[in-house]
């Protein structure tokens, strides 16, 4: 008996000649909206009317691609604020990106490579932009790396090594709970939130992480840090890691590295280094001093879309010794076929599909060159010192915190006010130049008190911005004190 023939489909479209005019079209208006990016305000919320839209139900049929673009560009395009492309977008640590780099993410997602490993051209591309990295951060060449997707996961990966390679048994057959004495990870009270989400994550636990006190410039007491170390191992715990800091994201203030690294090599420890927001300090002769001795790390976790202004998501994690890398994570199932006699790039991390992200650095680093980073690095940097002089001899602005590279942690601060009084008032202050689109900054708490945050790692900032930024505090704090 025969079948009828079942009509077979597929995801292409039907007229090629068709999605290209789509395509360009969408390519023109999106660089448009870059080039354009002065003319918006950096950040608006969203309304009642686009909360609404995009709690419609899922469509079952499908529609023709020009009106699905028309629609993203009504509801997000047109709408949507400039956020982090903005040249005075300073909420938060994220790099701007670039035009540049939004075609190379179209390349990279046209060729939509999957990137376990292998003989691959990808590959080749991934294991180049490594070998650039372990040149710059003056890691040996036999030391291995992986790019990721954020500092999160580069960290996770990083801690997730140093655990393996200094626990004395074998945690991936016996698990965390084999251990004899409780493993202790060490870094200061500035270190990042991610940190304390690999403890957990890894199973260590968050007793077993020890929060060291910082100085008054928001470094790590290593004098607190080597007692601590001290008792601890006098009580028959396991000190295995030490957390340096490249850079808070609090207040950018970076720990002692070469005195981290003297303390590890003492006491036998790993010395894991959270360089998201800093490490590419050490491209620029005005700030490489800030990361003295981070090229005596175990592991270094760094972004690339923050200070570098690459597109979201990459960053990267370098770990010395190649061997312990591989064993933390290496598997080699049957249906990984004739790969398993070779090393691949997912026996480094815990993602077995991988993103393409090589493709937007590989790009980047050579349509720029190094130097040219390194000088908006500067550029950033100077910015930043500029601002915190113009709010040190204004009598109405206080610096809360030592300006060390790229953040500024300031307030308002008239005459005859409390510091409550000063909270609510630096809080109203951050909210209206938000919704008045003068910028984006974001608060922190800085000993109790309020402080409005500047990160500057932005590439289209001029001193034009941050002179804007002054007088509208001034002309707002007027309203709200």
């Amino acid at each position: 008996m025969v079948t009828e023939h079942t009509l077979e489909e597929t995801l292409d479209p039907k007229d090629w000649e068709e999605l290209k005019k789509i395509g360009h079209q969408m390519v023109d208006d999106m660089i448009d909206r870059i080039a354009t990016v002065r003319q918006r305000p950096p950040m608006k919320f969203a309304d009642e009317k686009l909360v609404l839209e995009f709690m419609k139900p899922l469509p079952l049929e499908p529609q023709e691609l020009e009106e699905v673009y028309d629609e993203f560009k009504e509801n997000m395009m047109n709408q949507h604020m400039g956020l982090n492309t903005h040249p005075r977008f300073w909420g938060w640590v994220v790099g701007a990106g670039t035009a540049q780099g939004a075609l190379a993410e179209m390349l990279a997602t046209g060729i939509n490579f999957n990137m376990p490993g292998g003989p691959f051209i990808p590959v080749l591309m991934e294991s180049q932009v490594l070998e650039w990295f372990k040149n710059i951060f003056r890691f040996p060449k036999e030391a291995s790396g992986l790019l990721v997707g954020g500092g999160s996961e580069a960290n996770l990966l990083g801690i997730a090594v140093a655990r393996n390679a200094k626990a004395g048994f074998d945690v991936r057959k016996l698990g965390q709970v084999a251990a004899v004495k409780k493993m202790i990870i060490y870094a200061s009270t500035e270190t990042h939130v991610c940190i304390d989400k690999a403890v957990q994550l890894l199973g260590l636990g968050m007793d077993n992480f020890k929060k060291i006190p910082v100085d008054e410039n928001y470094q790590i007491r290593t004098d607190h840090l080597s007692e601590e170390i001290r008792k601890d191992k006098n009580n028959g715990l396991a000190p295995f890691c030490i957390v340096g800091n490249a850079g808070t994201t609090n207040t950018g203030s970076f720990d002692d590295l070469n005195k981290l690294a003297e303390i590890c090599a003492d006491e036998g420890l790993w010395l894991h280094v959270d360089g998201a927001l800093g490490a590419w300090a050490t491209i620029n002769d005005s700030t490489k001093a800030l990361v003295n001795g981070m090229e005596k790390a175990d592991s270094l976790a760094f972004d690339l879309h923050k200070s570098m202004n690459m597109p979201y998501d990459v960053a990267c994690i370098l770990i010395r010794n190649e061997e312990a890398h591989y064993k933390t994570f290496a598997e080699h199932p049957d249906y990984f076929g004739g790969s398993r006699t070779m090393k691949l790039r997912t026996d480094y991390g815990l993602q077995v599909s991988r993103y393409f992200r090589s493709l937007k650095v590989w790009m980047g680093l050579k349509e720029h060159g190094l130097n040219k980073f390194g000088r908006l690095i500067k550029q950033n940097f100077e910015q930043a010192q500029y601002l915190a002089k113009r709010i040190e001899s204004s009598k109405n602005l206080e610096l809360m915190a030592p300006t060390a590279f790229n953040v500024v942690c300031f307030r308002y601060k008239p005459h005859g006010f409390d510091d409550d009084a000063l909270n609510e008032i630096n809080n109203k202050i951050n909210n209206m130049l938000t919704r008045m689109g003068v910028a984006v900054l974001s608060t922190t708490k800085l000993n109790s008190k309020t402080a409005l945050r500047a990160c500057i790692v932005n590439h289209r900032s001029n001193q034009e911005d941050f002179d804007l930024l002054l007088s509208k505090i001034s002309e707002i704090g007027e309203t709200v004190k």
